[in-house]
């Protein structure tokens, strides 16, 4: 319904010209360190966040007209849908995909601004301010363009207080885990807590991964899994960094290694002990290791946690650092900014999470999700729909 576009590897996808360049900047921007990415991401937002919004409007009342639905359901981050949707008035639910404190609430919550840190990330208050106060600006200048296009397309509804936290007033699905210490949430609509979204049941990660597994098993005792998501597979120095410290910390230890665009610059890691692909089947292969590493995405938290595996989170940007953040208060994992990585440190924490009992704090957690995921999520969802 926008333009930005991410099927797989970000510098793979086909875009404009202008999302391209501001990739690239937002890549650029990771090197600096925290502040400097959630500042270039909060820039971006004024061009990024309401693509093309009369036409998603135009098309939505086409297509209500021509397949009225009696319900839709819109990724929260969609702006323009839920704008669309909240001028045309048609019921719809939130599906949240990211960290819960997505949906400001609290007046000093904004959009683009951590909740909450992990310990190796603290930025200073200045920076801090800094940033805070480019997050206000968008959230000022974001709501009064929602309160100006609902003027001249729909002045009968209402505007709402904070766009970003506009969102269903009956449901919103949020993809994470219920945590007793998550921030306040908009008042009104009922809130399903997927938990994960793993499929139940057993997961093939097919015959060419089950073959690297038992090959990499044999080399090494223990397995980890290393992976940046779609866009900071881009980041090859971290990768690298990551990979030979495990192999120098661990010598009973085999790495697979999903390096996206960069699986070319880091074959030569590959051997007996090291498996590099540029993707990797994720969910199925979290069932087969020991330990994961990975940039604090919502998905890679919630599927560790549903598979039962610690991670060490190294977080980047946007909501990364306030997953990070729930996934050491929970014990679900270890936390290092990787601005200041190196393989020396990067090593010493697989190696610790390797030797965490399989128990504890991350087996009761994984419990008190585990009868949760996209079943019940539906199941739920539904309920409230009827």
């Amino acid at each position: 319904m926008g333009r930005n576009a991410n099927t797989g590897i970000a510098r793979h996808t086909a875009q404009a010209d202008g999302e391209a360049r501001r990739l690239e900047e937002f890549l650029e921007a990771t090197r600096a360190g925290a502040i400097a990415a959630l500042l270039v991401q909060a820039r971006h937002r004024r061009a990024d966040m309401l693509a093309e919004p009369e036409r998603v409007l135009a098309d939505l009342r086409v297509l209500h007209a021509r397949r009225p639905a009696d319900w839709y359901v819109v990724d929260q981050l969609s702006y323009a849908v839920t704008l669309a949707l909240h001028c045309l008035d048609l019921p719809y639910a939130t599906f949240c995909p990211g960290h819960p404190s997505y949906l400001p609430s609290e007046p000093g919550a904004l959009f683009g601004v951590p909740y909450a840190w992990p310990q190796a990330v603290r930025p200073t208050a200045a920076d801090l301010q800094t940033l805070r106060g480019e997050a206000q600006v968008n959230d000022l200048s974001f709501t009064a363009l929602f309160a100006r296009f609902i003027a001249r397309h729909a002045p009968h509804r209402p505007v709402p207080r904070r766009a970003f936290a506009l969102c269903s007033p009956h449901a919103v699905v949020l993809n994470y885990p219920r945590l007793n210490w998550l921030p306040p949430r908009p008042e009104g609509p009922a809130y399903v807590f997927s938990g994960h979204l793993t499929p139940t049941g057993a997961l093939d990660p097919g015959p060419f991964w089950s073959s690297e597994v038992s090959r990499l098993r044999r080399a090494g005792r223990h397995l980890v899994l290393v992976a940046l998501g779609t866009f900071l597979s881009a980041r090859s120095d971290v990768l690298e960094s990551v990979t030979r410290g495990i192999l120098a910390e661990r010598p009973d230890t085999s790495v697979i290694l999903a390096a996206g665009d960069q699986a070319g610059a880091l074959a030569g890691l590959a051997g007996p002990r090291v498996a590099v692909a540029a993707t990797v089947p994720q969910q199925a292969l979290l069932r087969q290791v020991d330990a994961m590493v990975h940039h604090g995405g919502n998905n890679s938290f919630t599927e560790c946690v549903a598979a039962g595996i610690p991670a060490l989170v190294l977080p980047f940007s946007s909501d990364q650092f306030s997953v990070a953040h729930d996934a050491e208060r929970s014990g679900a994992g270890l936390c290092l900014d990787p601005h200041q990585l190196d393989p020396q440190r990067a090593g010493r924490a697989v190696s610790a999470l390797l030797d965490i009992p399989r128990h504890g704090r991350l087996e009761d957690l994984r419990r008190s999700v585990g009868l949760r995921g996209p079943r019940r999520a539906a199941r739920l969802l539904s309920a409230l729909m009827s």
